[in-house]
């Protein structure tokens, strides 16, 4: 089922399940070495002395993975092939809670929390979702609380 296209079609409690993301050694280590160059990213020596056990991608990473698999579902949106995200105002709790390593495959699940029309300006309403993002093992390694601005389909609210 493809991501809403207006604020008014997100159902809160409604729950999406999306993405297929094969993540590579050679990713891990291209990403690290521009954005995080810690050595548990970048040496599979060095990350063998670590409570990781072996080469891992950066939480940055993996973020920018499940913002990949988010832009693919909202490109899928609605019969236009659009999407009404207007960009977001910020993300809370972000959560890493397992290693992402190379040859896992990751996989989203994205839950609406809450949805408010904006008062100032009525064109527009916030989405208040919960992304979890599991590997192929159905094991969480990652989790946000994103706000997300939706387009209205009728700015009056009526």
């Amino acid at each position: 089922m493809p991501m809403p296209e207006y604020f008014e079609d997100f159902e809160v409690g409604a729950t999406q399940k999306f993405g297929e993301y094969r993540v590579t050694r050679e990713e891990i280590l291209e990403f690290a070495a521009k954005y995080d160059p810690q050595s548990f990213h970048l040496s599979d020596e060095a990350a063998a002395k670590t409570l990781f056990g072996s080469l891992c991608a950066s939480g940055w990473h993996t973020c920018a993975m499940l913002m990949s698999m988010i832009v693919e579902n909202m490109q899928s949106a609605g019969p236009s092939g659009n999407s009404g995200a207007l960009g977001s105002p910020g993300i809370d709790e972000v959560r890493w809670t397992k290693p992402v390593f190379p040859g896992d495959t990751l996989r989203v699940e994205s839950t609406i929390l809450d949805k408010k029309p904006s008062r100032s300006r009525p064109e527009i309403g916030t989405i208040y979702m919960q992304n979890k993002v599991y590997n192929q093992n159905d094991e969480l390694v990652m989790s946000n609380k994103p706000m997300v601005m939706y387009r209205r389909r009728n700015p009056a609210g009526q």
